[in-house]
C-alpha cells in the first residue's frame, strides 16, 4: 500500500486455483484441438491452393502454349494479312489508275462528243424528265437562234414548239415520262418548230430515250429542212411544168397535123376567093363579101401560123412593119369574143414608126394581153384600154440594162379588173404560172409575150394594184433607118408565062386550084395526084418540063424523095417544094437537097405566081 507515494504495507490474499487450473488445462486441450483443426483446415486449404495453383500453372503453361501458338498464328495471319493488304493496296492503286484513266477517257470522250456534236449540221438537244433543256449544241444555236445560256434548264416546248402543237406535245411527254416510250421514239418525224424570232419552219426530228438516275431523258436530233422543202416544192413545180411542157409538146405535134390538113383546106378557099375577086366587076355587090371571105381566110391562115409558132415548129420571119393595122385587126377579133359588159377604148396613133418583127408575133402579143385583161374583168365587167404611141426613152427612163436609150413604139393594154399584189406581179411571166382555176389557163400567155418582146429587143412593164386593175406596157425599138414609106407595099403586077410546069399533090382540090391559077396566067400545066405517076411522066420525057411544083407529104414517094429522084434524071430541073406542115423539112434543108425554094401552104395566087416566076428566071433572093 502506498501513501503519498511511499510504500507503507502489503496485503497477501490466497486462493485455490486447482479447479481453475483444470479448467485452464481443458481449455488448452481444446485450444490445441482447435488449433490442430485450424491447422488441418489451413493445411487443406494450402494444399487446395497449391493444387489449384498447380492447375493454374498448368493452365497458364497451356495458355502460354496456346498464346504462343496464337501468337504464331497471329504472326502468320499478320503476314498473310499484310500480303493480302499489299495485294489489295496494289489492286487499289491499279483501280485508282484505271479510274483515273477512265476519268481521262471520259473527259476525252466528252470533249470528243462535244467537238463532234458542235460540228454536226443538225441540232442535238437533250431534255430531262421535267421537260427542261439540259444539252444544246452549236447547230441548235444556229437553227433556233438561242444561245446556250438562254435555253439551259428552260422549258423546251415553250421555247421551240409552236403554240398549236403544245397539247399533242404534252400528251406524248406524259407517256414518255412513265415508260420511256412514245409514238415518236425511234422514228423520224417531220413537224414544225419555232425560232427565237417566232418564225415557224419545218424540221425533221429523230428522237431517242435514255434513263439517267432512274428517270427518263430524251435526246432529239433536229434537222432544218426548210431548204429541202423548198427544193421539193420547186421540184414538184418543175415536174408540173414538165407535164405541162409535155402536154404542150403533144399539142404541138397535134397542131402540126391539124395545121397540115387545115392549110390544105384553106388553100382552095383562098385561091378560089382570090380568083373570084379578080373575075367579079368592081361594082358587083359580091365584091365586098368576097373580100371579107378572103380576109377571114387570111386570118385563119395567120391563126394556123400562130399555132405552129406557139408549138415552136415554125421559124419567125422578121419584116419592117407598122403595128397599127395588126392591133386594130386583133381588137376586132377580141371584140367579137368578149361580152358587152367590157368596153374597149383604143387610142392608136397613126404617127408611130415601123418596127422589125413577125406580124404573127405582134398579133399574138395583142391577143394574149387583151385576153388576159378580159379574164381579169370577166365577172364584173369594166374597161379595156389599148393605146399605141411613139416615145423617147432617155437614160433616166431605162429600167433594165438590156434596153438602150432611143425611140420606142409603146403598146399599152390596161384593164379595170381585179388587179394583183406585188408578189403575184413578180411571178406572172413565169412559164405555166396562172391565177386562174385549173383547166381555164395554161399559164403560158404572158410568158410567151415576155419571150417575144425580149427576142425583139424590147421590154415589158407591168403595173397592178388589187381592186384597181393592171396595166401592161410593151416597148419595142423603132427601126432607125426605115421610113414610113418602106412599110407601104405597093401592089406588084402578077406576071405570067408560057413555060411547062409539072404539079404533084395528093389533094385533088389543091391540084385543081394551082392548075387554074397558073393556066390563067398562060402556063402549060401537067398535074398528078400520084407521085408515082408524076415520076413516070417525068422519066418518060424529062426535057418537056421547065419547073416541078411538088407537095411534101404524099403517099408512096414524099416530095423531098421525089425531088431527089427527078434530079438524078435531070440535075438542072428547078423544083419548088410546098407543104402545109412538116417536122422534117425546112427551107434550109430543102436548099441543101438542091430544091430551089420552099413554100408553106396555103399559098395565095400572087405569092405562088411570084415565086414561080423567080424560080424560072433564076432571080431567087439568097436564103
Amino acid at each position: 500500500v502506498l501513501s503519498s507515494g511511499s510504500f507503507i504495507g502489503a496485503f497477501e490474499i490466497y486462493y485455490d486455483i486447482t479447479h481453475r487450473k483444470n479448467e485452464l488445462d481443458n481449455l488448452l486441450v481444446h485450444i490445441r484441438l482447435i488449433l490442430f483443426g485450424i491447422a488441418s483446415v489451413l493445411m487443406l486449404i494450402v494444399l487446395l491452393i497449391l493444387f489449384k495453383a498447380s492447375e493454374n500453372i498448368l493452365e497458364r503453361k497451356q495458355a502460354e502454349r496456346s498464346l504462343q501458338k496464337a501468337h504464331d498464328n497471329l504472326e502468320n495471319m499478320i503476314k498473310e494479312r499484310t500480303s493480302d493488304l499489299k495485294q489489295s493496296n496494289k489492286k487499289l492503286l491499279n483501280e485508282i489508275n484505271e479510274r483515273r484513266q477512265i476519268g481521262d477517257s471520259l473527259i476525252e470522250s466528252e470533249e470528243r462528243f462535244r467537238s463532234i456534236s458542235d460540228s454536226a449540221q443538225d441540232a442535238i438537244i437533250m431534255m430531262n424528265h421535267i421537260g427542261e433543256i439540259t444539252y444544246w449544241n452549236k447547230s441548235a444555236e444556229n437553227i433556233f437562234q438561242y444561245k446556250n445560256h438562254e435555253v439551259l434548264n428552260k422549258d423546251l416546248h415553250a421555247l421551240l414548239v409552236p403554240q398549236k402543237y403544245h397539247s399533242s406535245f404534252n400528251k406524248g411527254f406524259d407517256k414518255f415520262l412513265t415508260t420511256g416510250k412514245g409514238d415518236a421514239i425511234g422514228k423520224v418525224l417531220e413537224l414544225w418548230a419555232k425560232r427565237k424570232d417566232g418564225q415557224k419552219f419545218p424540221v425533221e426530228l429523230s428522237l431517242s430515250s435514255v434513263k439517267i438516275k432512274g428517270l427518263w431523258n430524251a435526246i432529239g436530233i433536229i434537222r432544218d429542212i426548210s431548204t429541202r422543202k423548198k427544193d421539193e416544192k420547186d421540184k414538184k413545180k418543175l415536174e408540173s411544168q414538165l407535164v405541162q411542157a409535155q402536154k404542150m409538146q403533144a399539142m404541138g405535134i397535134l397542131a402540126g397535123g391539124i395545121a397540115h390538113d387545115f392549110n390544105n383546106i384553106l388553100f382552095p378557099v383562098l385561091g378560089n376567093t382570090e380568083m373570084l375577086i379578080m373575075d367579079v366587076p368592081e361594082d358587083s355587090p359580091f365584091k365586098e363579101r368576097l373580100k371579107e371571105i378572103y380576109t377571114a381566110a387570111q386570118r385563119a391562115k395567120d391563126l394556123v401560123k400562130q399555132i405552129l409558132t406557139f408549138s415552136r415548129q415554125e421559124n419567125h420571119e422578121l419584116i419592117l412593119m407598122k403595128m397599127q393595122p395588126i392591133i386594130k385587126e386583133a381588137l376586132k377579133l377580141i371584140r367579137s369574143t368578149i361580152p358587152s359588159t367590157i368596153e374597149i377604148k383604143q387610142d392608136i396613133s397613126a404617127d408611130c414608126g415601123v418596127i422589125k418583127a413577125d406580124p404573127t408575133q405582134i398579133h399574138q402579143i395583142v391577143m394574149n394581153l387583151t385576153t388576159n385583161a378580159f379574164h381579169a374583168m370577166e365577172e364584173s365587167g369594166g374597161k379595156l384600154k389599148v393605146k399605141l404611141k411613139q416615145i423617147n426613152l432617155d437614160p433616166v427612163d431605162i429600167i433594165t440594162p438590156d434596153v438602150k436609150p432611143g425611140v420606142y413604139i409603146c403598146l399599152t393594154v390596161a384593164d379595170t379588173g381585179t388587179g394583183m399584189d406585188k408578189d403575184l406581179t413578180k411571178k406572172i411571166f413565169d412559164p405555166f404560172f396562172t391565177t386562174k382555176e385549173k383547166g381555164k389557163s395554161t399559164g403560158m400567155g404572158l410568158s410567151v409575150v415576155h419571150g417575144i418582146v425580149k427576142g425583139l429587143g424590147g421590154i415589158v412593164q407591168v403595173f397592178s394594184e388589187p381592186g384597181i386593175g393592171s396595166e401592161f406596157k410593151v416597148y419595142l425599138p423603132r427601126e432607125k433607118n426605115a421610113s414610113k414609106k418602106q412599110t407601104l407595099q405597093p401592089k406588084e403586077p402578077i406576071q405570067g408565062g408560057t413555060e411547062q410546069i409539072l404539079i404533084v399533090d395528093d389533094e385533088e382540090p389543091i391540084i385543081t386550084m394551082e392548075k387554074e391559077m397558073l393556066e390563067l396566067l398562060g402556063y402549060k400545066i401537067t398535074a398528078f395526084t400520084s407521085s408515082l405517076e408524076a415520076f413516070e411522066a417525068f422519066r418518060a420525057n424529062p426535057d418537056k418540063f421547065d419547073l416541078i411544083i411538088t407537095d411534101m407529104t404524099m403517099p408512096f414517094i414524099p416530095g423531098d424523095k421525089l425531088a431527089s429522084e427527078l434530079m438524078k434524071i435531070r440535075p438542072d430541073i428547078p423544083i419548088l417544094l410546098c407543104t402545109g406542115f412538116s417536122k422534117t423539112m425546112s427551107k434550109e434543108k430543102a436548099a441543101s437537097l438542091g430544091i430551089k425554094d420552099f413554100l408553106i401552104k396555103p399559098i395565095v395566087m400572087k405569092d405562088l405566081t411570084k415565086k414561080v416566076r423567080q424560080v424560072l428566071d433564076g432571080n431567087l433572093s439568097p436564103t
